[in-house]
């Protein structure tokens, strides 16, 4: 049995007419800057989440980058960030001479909370950016609250939650990307909505920032030559807007068949007591970028090991945290003791996870998950 991690080409098999025609479609216009398909997916894509402004740009990297320009922090002015995380929130604090101040997460859900942050806060704190890791939403309504109380800005990272849904206290709902100031998200082509090499969105509510961030994907210019700003080159290619407005018509779809997969491991992992399943927050749907298992007990590797002999692909998302890493030596500051993520780090291990799994294909991976632990 062949098993993929992520299975792109099956997912692209089932559509290829499609997205064949929408790439013919851009070739034969030549219009692969900025054509109609790029506006075509912005709208789609503000339709679909309900956001505001939708601004298209190259990657989930450059959105985050350019999300931090926008909001004229100084050098020396502090962002609060998870210390498990992938790299790239801390990564462009840092290139933009600001501070990456790294905190812990929540054990359950993977996420910071407003008690993580507030160990980090200090005089010069101006921003953080909670990432919605794995699937699912921070707490955002109370670090909302938190941001209003100590004035400081909002960047979602929601790369890997487009879909997920919050719930607030008042019943209320809004899709995750679209509560903070600013958010950021990636089309790498593994992403639940992905394209086929890279791409990324920012979306805000904000009218003028709306307009601050479209300026800084174009060089900071509103009018062409005339540059108000410091900007970028960050557009998103026209052959990949096509691909995902194609995508995007599917993206419930995708949704459900994450969360089936993961209701199917999950009812067949949840007798097997050397590990913890994902959790689940009340406040938040899951959208399952990853499946990620706590291995208990120092097991991790070796159950990692035992899975590719039996032809089960597995990741480690991430296997040492932000803190430890040496390029943010003498230029982070860690605030507190960050165990949480370090234990994560140690005993993480991801799934398969993607649109294309079958019941057979998860029976034989929850098999060899079991008779390891026997």
């Amino acid at each position: 049995m062949k098993i993929q991690m992520c299975d792109l080409v099956g997912q692209y098999r089932k559509i290829q007419p499609e997205v064949d025609g929408a790439i013919s479609q851009v070739i034969n216009s030549s219009a692969f800057i900025n054509g109609p398909q790029v506006k075509e997916f912005k709208a789609n894509l503000e339709k679909y989440t309900g956001a505001g402004h939708v601004i298209p740009c190259a990657n989930g990297t450059d959105a985050l980058q350019i999300a931090l320009m926008a909001l004229g922090l100084q050098p020396g002015d502090e962002v609060i960030v998870p210390a498990f995380t992938y790299v790239a929130a801390a990564e462009v604090i840092a290139l933009l001479k600001l501070v990456p101040v790294m905190v812990d997460v929540d054990r359950e859900s993977f996420n910071i909370t407003p008690a993580h942050i507030e160990k980090g806060l200090s005089s010069k704190t101006k921003a953080m950016i909670p990432v919605h890791l794995f699937g699912q939403s921070c707490p955002m309504e109370e670090i909302m609250d938190f941001a209003q109380k100590h004035h400081l800005f909002i960047i979602e990272d929601n790369a890997q939650a487009i879909g997920a849904w919050y719930t607030f206290s008042n019943g209320s709902k809004r899709q995750t990307g679209t509560i903070g100031h600013i958010g950021c998200t990636s089309f790498f082509p593994t992403k639940n909505l992905g394209c086929f090499g890279d791409g990324g969105a920012l979306t805000t509510e904000d009218d003028l920032l709306a307009e601050r961030l479209r300026m800084m994907t174009v060089h900071g210019q509103a009018v062409k030559y005339h540059h108000e700003v410091l900007g970028c080159n960050s557009r998103l290619d026209t052959l990949q807007a096509a691909i995902l407005n194609v995508k995007l018509r599917r993206l419930d779809e995708y949704t459900h068949a994450r969360q089936r997969a993961a209701k199917i491991y999950s009812e067949g992992l949840k007798d097997v007591a050397g590990i913890a399943l994902p959790g689940e927050m009340p406040y938040s749907t899951h959208v399952y970028h990853q499946y990620t298992l706590k291995v208990k007990d120092g097991r991790r590797n070796a159950l990692k090991a035992y899975l590719s002999e039996k032809g089960v692909p597995s990741m480690i998302y991430y296997p040492l945290p932000l803190n430890g890493q040496n390029a943010f030596k003498g230029i982070a500051r860690a605030a507190g003791s960050l165990d949480v993520s370090k234990e994560l780090s140690d005993s993480v291990l991801s799934l398969p996870m993607h649109t294309e799994l079958t019941a057979d294909e998860q029976g034989y991976i929850i098999d060899a998950v079991k008779k390891f632990f026997r």
